[in-house]
């Protein structure tokens, strides 16, 4: 502990330092140095010229200059102490560049819009560094990041954080090599120790989750299910030819004692980002309001008045995380009641839904969709080709396919009771989920692997029940004959529909099914299986279900209990949005057709769902854990 408090204070002492001398720098630079100032005349229009120029904030530049904004190469100045030399474009940091902190940490490669973006290299003030690939600010891609307290880590990022393949080293000679998701451990590793020991299989959030084994060098092993809660562990111990007996060894001293050792590093705080630097030039953007959403005489938005420019972002937050304000910017919000100011966020203390385990009323049903399913999609069919005949879609076109506790030719034995399984147009539906690039393997695994489903109420007033897939892929809705009807007659509409529109915004559907129960009971379930829309890396935050309406459309609840779980309605809504303005067209032309096809389809009852996700706000990750905002 005294070592760690010696090195901050040191780090602590060493920033102040730093920062201190690079602002006599810079008082120097500027009193020393006769130069014009940035309102003197311009030269003629087009022309690109090599000035001296002394800011309105008192920054300073030098280097190429062409109708009043940088362009070429140049030096930028900061009078705390930033400075950026490189490339420009139009009064903008563009191209390859190098930008330093007054900390002495350094950016050294591409740049786009004031952006770190493309390969570039972080050196911070304490050691450490970042060698790969940037995307607006952030970490994204391939990778190598060297870590002030030794430790390592190369592979793939995604949006600030390990996630795909990648190795970490400790400097305690421990390393994993593997998959990672949100900076974690998680999928398939394998993390051996100093001492030879080592544990391949399953990983969740940072810890063994699932089949895995876990080996000793003189050959023995221990095979089983893991995990943190001591009910859930169950496995069996392999001696090696040597060993002559058992020894007396708990599983749980993996978590206990050994992971202890391979803490992730969180890495150092960058200070600011150099796009939160990019001056506001003299002229830039002036005379120019058609950035902003107008308001009609009659309180309606008028949507053709949105700009293609999205570089008006206020930036709030700072660093290299998920939740920074200057990372990729897909759309523009604004508050309409006052401009820059969030709103409070309920942080989610658990996941959606109430886990269907044993005991629960609906876990033989969970049971026999899961068989059903890994029979349906498990079982071999004909080459797909796109270009299906009318009989693929006629209503009669389904499968029965009965589950007897002992097992069929067809079937495996089960431990749920004897039940009768559908398919309705099984061929349209596989040839569906191919046109969606979904992989029969992964859709397995996520609705029929280990992991149950989860169920949720009824957000809605039709009084079904939806279940989500442990990994929130699959929404998988309980639907009554009548829809069934009528989501069969329009099948081969909606198919010829999302084959011409791979952007469409409709539903995606990926199966029908229904599962009979034998006996007295005879209950028929029918359940569709749908996309989740809200299925992201990001954490949302609101959710509004949009009619186009007012009537009856907000929510009953009072503020104090909106959380993110929270289905909220149109009125509810007081953001003004702002698109760039070609996304926003083919946003406009897409809702259209979608409409077409729903109003030829004679549906009358839909909406369109929009998730909310604030960067400002801090995400918990799935351990419980929230993620640090602002650091690299």
């Amino acid at each position: 502990m005294s070592k760690k408090l010696g090195f901050r204070k040191a780090l602590e002492t060493k920033v102040k330092k730093s920062q201190v001398a690079a602002k006599k720098k810079a008082i120097s630079i500027f009193t020393a140095m006769s130069v014009a100032h940035v309102d003197e005349e311009e030269a003629g229009s087009g022309e690109v010229r090599h000035v001296e120029k002394v800011l309105p904030r008192g920054d300073f530049y030098i280097g190429e200059w062409c109708d009043g904004l940088p362009h070429g190469n140049g030096k930028y100045l900061w009078t705390d102490g930033c400075m950026y030399v490189g490339g420009w474009f139009k009064g903008k940091i563009m191209g390859k560049g190098k930008f330093c902190w007054p900390s002495g940490a350094t950016y050294e490669g591409e740049f786009k819009s004031g952006f770190m973006d493309g390969q570039g290299t972080f050196t911070g003030f304490s050691g450490d560094s970042y060698k790969g690939s940037w995307v607006m600010n952030l970490k994204h891609g391939q990778g190598i990041k060297n870590y002030f307290n030794g430790d390592y880590y190369e592979g793939e990022w995604r949006t600030g954080f390990q996630e795909g393949e990648g190795r970490y080293q400790w400097t305690n000679g421990i390393h994993y090599d593997g998959q990672w998701k949100n900076g974690l451990m998680n999928g398939n590793g394998r993390m051996e120790w100093s001492d030879g020991n080592s544990y391949e299989g399953c990983w969740e959030d940072g810890f063994p989750k699932g089949n895995g084994t876990f080996r000793w060098p003189d050959g023995s092993s221990y095979v089983g299910v893991w995990s943190k809660d001591v009910k859930e562990m169950n496995g069996t111990y392999n001696p090696s030819d040597s060993s002559t007996e058992k020894p007396d060894w708990d599983p749980q001293v993996v978590f206990l004692e050994y992971l202890k050792e391979c803490k992730i590093c969180p890495g150092e705080k960058m200070s600011i980002l150099p796009s939160k630097k990019v001056p506001h030039w003299p002229g830039m953007g002036k005379g120019n309001d058609q950035g902003r959403p107008r308001r009609m005489s009659d309180g309606k938005l008028n949507c053709h008045s949105f700009s293609s420019d999205m570089h008006d972002v206020s930036a709030i937050s700072e660093g290299d995380s998920k939740d920074d304000d200057d990372g990729i910017e897909s759309l523009c919000l604004e508050d309409s009641t006052s401009r820059g100011s969030l709103p409070q966020f309920k942080t989610p203390t658990k996941r959606q839904g109430q886990t269907i385990s044993k005991g629960h009323k609906n876990y033989e049903l969970m049971l026999n969709l899961q068989l059903g399913i890994r029979h349906s999609v498990g079982r071999p069919g004909p080459v797909i080709s796109l270009d299906l005949k009318s009989s693929a879609f006629d209503p009669k076109e389904k499968v029965w396919t009965k589950f007897p506790p002992e097992g069929s030719k067809h079937t495996p034995p089960h431990q749920s009771s004897d039940f009768r399984w559908k398919d309705y147009c099984p061929l349209v539906f596989r040839t569906l989920r191919k046109l969606f690039d979904v992989d029969a393997a992964d859709y397995m695994i996520s609705i029929c692997g280990d992991d149950a489903l989860r169920e949720l109420s009824s957000p809605g007033k039709s009084g079904s029940f939806f279940y989500l897939t442990n990994d929130d892929k699959y929404m998988i809705k309980t639907i009554k004959k009548a829809e069934v009807k009528v989501l069969l007659r329009m099948l081969p509409a909606y198919y010829n529909h999302v084959r011409s529109f791979e952007n469409t915004l409709v539903t995606k559907f990926y199966g029908l099914h229904c599962v009979k129960l034998t006996g007295t009971a005879q209950k028929k379930v029918r359940f569709v299986i749908m996309g989740n829309l809200l299925c992201t890396h990001y954490t949302i935050h609101r959710r509004f279900d949009l009619k186009g309406s007012s009537h009856g459309r907000t929510t009953s609840k009072p503020e104090s209990e909106i959380d993110p779980s929270t289905t909220l309605k149109d009125l509810d809504l007081n953001y003004l949005f702002r698109l760039e303005k070609t996304w926003f067209e083919e946003f406009c032309r897409q809702v259209d057709r979608d409409c077409d096809l729903l109003e030829q389809e004679r549906i009358m009852d839909y909406s369109l769902l929009v998730g909310f996700h604030f960067r400002e706000v801090p995400t918990p990750l799935a351990s419980g854990a929230v993620t640090p905002t602002g650091y690299f």
